[in-house]
């Protein structure tokens, strides 16, 4: 039985055709079709429902060390509020998942997975934790929604303090309050545009879609 993520109401309202993915209903295209929504993320901006993605948290004074074992590229030197993209592999050299990585202190990372990968992942680093590190799998309680395109900084400005708002890619600022709602917004993407993450607690992220698409149009 596939989940669904807690905006499964509004793909409902905007008529998308749900099919399943990574164990859950997600949305392949809209009635609007998929070329107009090519467009509007190349010309303007397009709203994702990532909640699917999996988090977990790795804090305490080793955390810095279990995240460096962990991946291949080199975590040793980011920076608060850095992003790091990294594939992380197993003792063969294959890879487990492509990960991102979010340095919040020096003892604090958030690290998103695949949603495919996440229990898998989350067993792999589980059996591979060394030293004074807490580890947990927060994906439950957390939405997550992109915003992509050249218009996304606009949109995006309308509804929060543009002072507050990541300036480089691959980096991020939490909190940030948008629309009133706590995020964690980074300015990453996978579709080759500018564009955002927003991460917030599911029970939040219908009003914060809403807030975005009224902000869109």
């Amino acid at each position: 039985m596939e989940k669904k993520t807690p905006l499964y109401d509004r793909h409902l309202q905007y008529k998308g055709k749900m099919v399943p993915f990574a164990g859950y209903l997600l949305p392949v295209q809209y009635e609007t079709g998929v070329i107009k929504e090519h467009m509007a993320v190349r010309t303007m901006a397009g709203l994702f429902d990532v909640s699917h993605m999996g988090e977990v948290t790795f804090t305490g004074k080793d955390a810095k060390n279990n995240i460096q074992r962990l991946v291949t590229n080199d975590c040793s030197k980011m920076v608060d509020g850095q992003v790091k993209y990294s594939p992380m592999c197993n003792e063969n050299g294959g890879v487990v998942d492509d990960l991102l990585i979010y340095r919040k202190n020096e003892d604090s990372y958030l690290v998103v997975v695949n949603a495919a990968n996440r229990h898998k992942d989350v067993e792999w680093m589980k059996a591979h934790l060394s030293g004074e590190v807490e580890f947990k799998d927060i994906s439950e309680e957390v939405a997550q929604l992109a915003l992509q395109g050249p218009a996304s900084k606009e949109i995006l400005e309308k509804l929060s303090d543009p002072s507050k708002l990541p300036v480089k890619y691959y980096t991020f600022t939490d909190p940030v309050s948008v629309a009133g709602i706590p995020c964690l917004v980074s300015r990453t993407g996978y579709t080759g545009e500018d564009g955002y993450e927003l991460y917030c607690k599911p029970e939040e992220s219908g009003k914060l879609w809403d807030a975005l698409m009224e902000a869109g149009n």
